[in-house]
């Protein structure tokens, strides 16, 4: 018996409950291991499956509630913060926020087996003023299809489960060893990418101080707001003059335009990476005059500087 089903024999309902949560709140720590241990043990009659079931769905609402609240009240924050802790922060969030935008509560459903995604979703419907028992609803039935497909999954192959677990144990500790460090590798390579990714561009960033006195000095840079349709349709003020540019239209939209032009591109990631992305391709396609937004959007509307709402062409 490993550890792992050990601990899950003897502690039971309170190991599913804080992983869960834990996974739930953000943390790298996956439960998946850990429900499909619990439905293994279930058709040894050593784990309550229903019980199981029944803890994994308060977890996740608990913890989900709680980012709820804190899209509601402090959602800009939330997400900057999300923002930095992600390894991918801007593909994270953009996705969350195009599948709520176009599922709205149902994309809570999808989100739950998606590691990442589900902590981005819940402060999204607390942004987008979801009622709370709407919330809860539809949160509660996506924890239980979560809960009940890995736990019913590890119950009907926990021959198979029992038969892996034995050969990673027959292995040996290199072997784990081995991959503990190839994750390593991997999250220290992307850290490095993400970081490299902003250097490139930190010394040719302008803040929105410099930005406003450019219009103010008769200056027309194109402004190019890069955020998804679902961040606007969560915040439709763009800045005045700004024209709105899907990620995918990127390449149609730099054949078209002039390259003597200054071009000035945010996004509302704090790390800017949408916009650091954005500019280093325009940059390869020959667009020397290009400087992404310091702060984006929220430190433009932060110091109260002017305004429009987007409007979509029909």
């Amino acid at each position: 018996m490993t550890q792992t089903t050990q601990f899950l024999v003897s502690h039971g309902q309170l190991v599913i409950f804080l992983v869960v949560f834990l996974e739930q709140a953000g943390l790298p720590l996956p439960a998946l291991p850990f429900l499909l241990s619990a439905g293994a043990l279930s058709a040894t009659g050593k784990f309550n499956p229903l019980l199981g079931i029944g803890v994994t769905v308060l977890a996740c609402v608990v913890a989900n509630t709680l980012w709820f609240y804190l899209g509601r009240y402090r959602g800009t924050q939330m997400l900057g913060l999300l923002c930095r802790l992600s390894l991918e922060p801007d593909s994270c969030v953009r996705r969350t926020q195009n599948v709520f935008t176009r599922y709205g509560l149902r994309g809570l459903l999808i989100s739950k087996f998606v590691p990442g995604l589900n902590t981005v979703a819940a402060p999204l419907a607390g942004m987008a003023r979801v009622h709370i028992s709407r919330f809860l609803f539809v949160d509660a039935i996506g924890s239980l299809l979560y809960g009940a497909c890995f736990i019913v999954i590890g119950y009907f192959f926990s021959n198979q489960i029992g038969q892996i677990v034995a050969a990673i144990t027959h292995i040996g500790g290199s072997a784990l060893s081995l991959m503990v460090g190839l994750i390593i590798f991997y999250i220290a390579y992307k850290y490095w990418q993400r970081q490299r990714l902003l250097s490139e561009l930190r010394m040719t960033r302008i803040t929105v101080a410099e930005l406003r006195q450019k219009l103010d000095d008769g200056e027309n840079p194109i402004i190019l707001d890069l955020r998804s349709g679902g961040e606007l349709k969560l915040n439709s003020s763009v800045i005045r003059g700004a024209v709105h540019v899907e990620m995918d239209k990127i390449e149609a939209w730099s054949r078209t335009m002039a390259h003597d032009r200054d071009i000035i591109v945010y996004c509302s990631c704090p790390n800017e990476v949408t916009s650091a992305r954005f500019a280093l391709l325009l940059k390869r396609n020959g667009f020397a005059r290009i400087r992404p937004l310091l702060g984006g959007i929220d430190a433009w509307q932060k110091q109260k500087y002017p305004t429009e709402q987007y409007v979509a062409a029909s």
